[in-house]
């Protein structure tokens, strides 16, 4: 890495993509931040994570994308850019079944992706792109509902068929987004042979300490619910889909993804970023919480009678990944930091 090499990263006002951000300067990178408006770059100028970060007026610029599926959306972005960390996809949530779900959820995952690939072939500098997927696009749909459940060891290499519409639940129209956006990279890249080569990192549910949260409420949306749900008293119907045991901490996903920039990987490759399988459950939280936290469980604070269960079991060969990035954080560290924030910010709040 040369101290001019420029990163550009998409999807850096989400929760890992900030994430992302930061370790990326962290790590000596000079960033560039695809936000959609001002108030989004602003939004992470004024981050207090960030105050560590060494001259960083000189390290972090932005660029407005305000429409990632527009043509030539990322023309000007990638211009001079080395390496990409796109992270920006469409989530599912606040979104319903009374919504067009190929145009929120679907044709957003993939075109966004195929555009960023387009724009950055017309930009010979770039060299390499590294893609925020899902392990959800490896194992079969029926694996992930609980409807054909199963120990076969699922690999990075693996990719799941395509989940036909109309969709059961907004979930299956996410679950597809996932496997149709990395299908589709995959096939460009072999169609159009770039001068870059891409790596796609494929996380289970990401928990953790969230920077950009300011509120509990804030903490407890998207996949740190799992996390938090029975500590919190809360039980799994409220969980929108699949339950699956399966984890990874938030800063093993920013690590993988800048460790990808490392020239020493090999391009156009996979990793899976989770558990083994079977080797937690989301209740286990309870007792972590009882452990670290004791006095706010007495207390009441923590009601720590909560309920993620059943659970679905997805069982992943990680090994090429903890050789490549190091050994994953437990789910233990990732719950003490996730419950430690939440009573950080209850406490802000009185």
């Amino acid at each position: 890495m040369a101290a001019d090499d420029l990163v550009l990263v998409t999807g850096s006002t989400g929760f890992i993509g900030f994430r992302t951000l930061r370790y990326a300067l962290e790590e000596g990178y000079t960033v560039r931040a695809a936000v959609r408006s001002d108030a989004k770059a602003e939004l992470i100028r004024r981050n207090p994570t960030l105050s560590s970060i060494q001259d960083l007026p000189s390290k972090l610029s932005f660029i407005i994308v305000p429409d990632i599926l527009a043509e030539g959306a990322f023309d000007e972005a990638v211009k001079g850019v080395k390496y990409v960390l796109h992270v920006a996809s469409p989530l599912s949530t606040g979104i319903t079944m009374d919504d067009d779900l190929e145009a929120k959820i679907i044709r957003p995952a993939v075109y966004g992706t195929l555009g960023l690939f387009g724009s950055a072939k017309k930009e010979s500098s770039v060299k390499r792109i590294v893609v925020t997927s899902s392990m959800v696009a490896t194992p079969p749909f029926a694996v992930l509902t609980g409807q054909q459940p199963t120990k076969q060891v699922f690999k990075p290499e693996d990719r799941a068929h395509d989940v036909p519409g109309p969709y059961p639940a907004v979930i299956a129209a996410y679950v597809q987004s996932k496997i149709a956006a990395l299908k589709e990279g995959e096939a460009w890249v072999v169609k159009h042979k770039p001068q870059f080569d891409v790596i796609h990192i494929l996380p289970a549910f990401v928990g953790g300490r969230n920077d950009l949260a300011q509120n509990v409420e804030e903490l407890c949306t998207g996949t740190n619910f799992y996390f938090l749900a029975p500590v919190l008293g809360q039980e799994a119907t409220e969980a929108a889909g699949p339950r699956l045991a399966n984890y990874i901490d938030v800063d093993d996903v920013a690590k993988a993804h800048v460790k990808s920039l490392n020239e020493e990987v090999a391009g156009n490759q996979s990793f899976l970023l989770t558990n083994k399988g079977d080797d937690m459950k989301w209740n286990d939280a309870k007792e972590i919480a009882a452990k670290h936290f004791p006095d706010a469980v007495r207390s009441g604070l923590l009601p720590n009678d909560g309920d993620i269960s059943p659970y679905m079991v997805v069982y992943s060969d990680i090994s090429k990944t903890e050789e490549t990035f190091g050994t994953i954080k437990s789910f233990e560290e990732s719950v003490k930091a996730l419950v430690g924030q939440y009573l950080e910010l209850k406490e802000k709040a009185k």
